[in-house]
């Protein structure tokens, strides 16, 4: 039993982060401009863009929310794109849902994707290319969530500084409990990248996420588990979950002592009595998520600057 437990507030963590984003706007004397798309009448959705605007405005960025039909979607996003004034694009999911909100994802320009949720990034990220140019000035950008995730990881000192970059989860055992192409999976394979030993969790069952060995050294690779939930977790350093229900609670008693628990979920997935088993909680990354796409606008710009 952990007798002591750290609780970190997502606000904690995003605090540096919005600092060096207003230090940078006021630095460059600019306010690039980020336009949400609104296409349903999802009440999450519609929280979120007003936490989106309100987070912008208190540093200096512009934000403009464009509410259309989902059938008007494609061409609003299409002309936000050639717009120069407009330098991110974010869209509000779901819209149509599955394979189309995909190729929604994939129409806005990788130059605007503050989100990085296009082809090109995902693959990129994938397969643990960090930079769109030869010369390596471009750096990709990552899907907010599961970069605000590894922030937070960065944080509370479960990434090893002394470790050469890109190699320092290494030795530790994580757990996701969610595989969506917009979170889980890419934070198992970001994690992996960085060294660490990922057992990734859904309703389909468990797959292994381990650095590569010889010449796939820079990639991540993947096998399909014979480790049981319950043996993962309490082997696992780090246990990171994100479903999508009120009524689904990580059993404590299955946890490690002295774990570090995540929760990415809009709803409580741990039970209340977590904090006497963990030696850090994170209930939610919210204001993380938003710092980083805070961030990412702020890169989309500096990105657009050189290609002038």
């Amino acid at each position: 039993m952990s007798s002591t437990c750290r609780v970190v507030q997502a606000s904690e963590v995003a605090a540096r982060f919005s600092q060096e984003i207003k230090a940078g706007i006021s630095e460059k004397q600019v306010s690039p401009l980020l336009v949400g798309f609104l296409a349903n009448e999802d009440p999450a959705a519609h929280t979120y863009a007003q936490w989106t605007q309100k987070a912008c405005e208190a540093l200096g960025l512009r934000f403009e929310l464009r509410v259309c039909s989902r059938t008007e979607l494609e061409d609003k996003v299409v002309d936000a794109n050639v717009d120069d004034n407009v330098h991110g694009i974010m869209v509000y999911y779901p819209v149509f849902g599955g394979s189309q909100d995909q190729y929604i994802q994939n129409i806005v320009s990788v130059q605007k994707d503050v989100e990085g949720l296009s082809h090109t990034y995902r693959y990129n990220m994938y397969h643990n290319i960090r930079y769109l140019d030869k010369e390596e000035k471009v750096k990709c950008i990552i899907p907010c969530t599961p970069l605000a995730v590894i922030k937070i990881l960065e944080y509370v000192g479960a990434y090893n500084p002394i470790i050469p970059y890109g190699n320092r989860l290494f030795g530790k055992t994580i757990t996701v409990i969610n595989r969506s192409e917009v979170v889980g999976r890419p934070l198992a394979a970001l994690m992996a990248n960085d060294g660490a030993r990922v057992f990734s969790v859904d309703e389909f069952g468990i797959l292994e996420f381990t650095r590569g060995q010889g010449i796939k050294l820079n990639k991540h690779e993947i096998k399909e588990s014979s480790v049981k939930l319950e043996e993962a977790l309490s082997i696992s350093d780090v246990v990171i979950t994100g479903v999508p229900s009120p009524n689904y609670k990580m059993k404590t008693a299955s946890l490690k002592d002295g774990v570090i628990a995540i929760n990415f979920s809009t709803f409580k997935n741990y039970d209340q009595d977590i904090q006497e088993k963990a030696s850090i909680f994170v209930p939610s990354v919210g204001k993380v998520t938003i710092a980083m796409l805070q961030r990412n606008l702020l890169r989309c710009y500096d990105y657009m600057q050189l290609a002038k």
